[in-house]
């Protein structure tokens, strides 16, 4: 990938920068874009570890009409996937690798738009109490997914939203309007309720993160322990229940993706994916 950086780079052969506030211009950028994405897909295929397992085949097109249509909307980016299969990795190299190219960026995770659970564990006198009684806490049903949609559209637009914070230490407390979150030009969401009904078509570019289960338990486990302080038997008890609600709520999410990543790939080839599409989008002759 770094050949094709180096190749735009010092390429002679440019084409004029298009003016991006007529039609013209911003259609230029996208048959321009759907030329160099196809490169991409093609060398990508040809890596001995590809990060590319699925395309939707349709993306191309429908992504560069929608930049040529409401060039002024934010672009909406969804990550998703099973727990452990490294979403928030990528969510934040991606973050990490777009503010190193000077583009602003915004970063909101759904797990904040967990419900509000605290009086219901404290009725059951423990969080483990209340999910073996029955409470799916994965489901659909236990996000703010209305309040998600709204903050979304209005990310979109380009307004400032105030986001929910879930506190993960087993209270099951939310705090409503906790975090500022601004709209910038890319805004990424990650988190399993990225592609449930209703939020998932209001994102403009949907990826979803497969890793292979034994590196998801290795990884949850390793995270559940050293980090959360968890015991090993009430690890692999919840990690049991991701494995039935993966199986349940999020794989069929799979099909919803533009593009399915593999979760276990080269951070570094990733980064140079994400470089060499700010070069093609960046690097005109005045």
């Amino acid at each position: 990938m770094q050949l094709l950086i180096d190749k735009e780079l010092n390429s002679e052969d440019k084409i004029l920068k298009p003016d991006f506030n007529s039609k013209t211009g911003r259609e230029l950028l996208a048959f321009y874009l759907q030329a160099k994405f196809k490169q991409i897909l093609a060398y990508d295929k040809r890596c001995n570890a590809p990060i590319f397992k699925v395309v939707n085949p349709t993306f191309i097109s429908r992504f560069t009409k929608r930049l040529i249509n409401n060039p002024s909307k934010r672009l909406l980016v969804g990550i998703t996937g099973e727990s452990a299969s490294g979403k928030s990795t990528i969510c934040k190299e991606i973050k990490h690798i777009i503010e190193q190219l000077s583009m602003p960026v915004s970063v909101l995770s759904t797990d904040n738009y967990f419900n509000d659970i605290s009086e219901l564990i404290k009725k059951y006198g423990s969080f483990d109490n209340l999910t073996d009684n029955g409470y799916d806490v994965d489901a659909p049903s236990s996000f703010q997914l209305e309040l998600l949609k709204k903050d979304l559209e209005s990310l979109s637009m380009g307004e400032t939203i105030f986001a929910p914070k879930y506190v993960p230490n087993g209270t099951g407390v939310s705090i409503p309007h906790a975090q500022e979150v601004n709209s910038n030009k890319i805004v990424v969401v990650e988190g399993i309720a990225t592609m449930y009904e209703d939020v998932k078509d209001l994102f403009d570019v949907r990826i979803y993160i497969e890793t292979d289960n034994d590196i998801r338990r290795e990884r949850f486990i390793k995270r559940a322990i050293s980090e959360r302080n968890q015991d090993e038997e009430n690890t692999l008890k919840h990690w049991n229940y991701l494995i039935s609600a993966g199986e349940k709520y999020v794989i069929p999410c799979r099909e919803y993706a533009d593009f399915v990543l593999e979760g276990n790939s080269d951070l570094g080839y990733f980064d140079q994916i994400l470089e060499y599409i700010y070069t093609i989008t960046n690097n005109f002759q005045s």
